[in-house]
């Protein structure tokens, strides 16, 4: 149980090696695939962390070889999450940058295929958001979570003048 059956050192590089390796495998799979889970992608995601665990444990199934691997990703994040902070170009490479989907009504195809969106995807943010129909966004982005956040254009009432603000909580 408290026997390791490699060397310390071997679980941190290993783990290393996985956590690094994941990151970028993740990266390049779109940011809908990190923020966006549906049972298609978690079930991938739980997959990977079974297939990665042996590359990382070398066969040993010890106590201290779990939480010198645990301690060694815990690190890694840390390290990540402040280099991250201080250097805004590696936060880019690392998140990606926000980029607009739908600007004044008009979708941008190309990045919803490059980002690996279907069009029920796109509608699902759009009905979350009140709407319909792109021609009520006036801008909709992909957040570098892989959330959708939209902002509806002004709507008018057909009087011309801007719709009431909406009441107040109790009264």
């Amino acid at each position: 149980m408290l026997q390791l059956s490699v060397p310390w050192w071997e679980f941190v590089v290993r783990g290393v090696v996985v956590y690094v390796f994941l990151l970028f495998f993740l990266r390049i799979t779109g940011r809908r695939q990190i923020g966006q889970y549906d049972p298609f992608d978690l079930i991938l995601l739980l997959i990977l962390s079974n297939a990665v665990q042996n590359s990382m444990n070398a066969g040993d199934n010890s106590l201290i070889g779990g939480l010198v691997s645990a301690l060694t990703l815990i690190g890694c994040h840390g390290v990540v999450a402040r280099l991250t902070w201080r250097y805004p170009r590696l936060a880019r490479l690392i998140d990606g940058k926000p980029q607009v989907l739908i600007r004044t009504g008009v979708l941008d195809e190309p990045l919803m295929r490059a980002e690996r969106l279907t069009p029920d995807d796109v509608h699902a943010a759009l009905r979350a958001a009140g709407c319909l129909h792109t021609h009520e966004v006036e801008r909709a982005t992909i957040e570098t979570n892989g959330q959708i956040t939209v902002v509806l254009r002004n709507r008018e009432s057909p009087s011309g003048a801007a719709p009431p603000a909406p009441a107040g909580h109790g009264a």
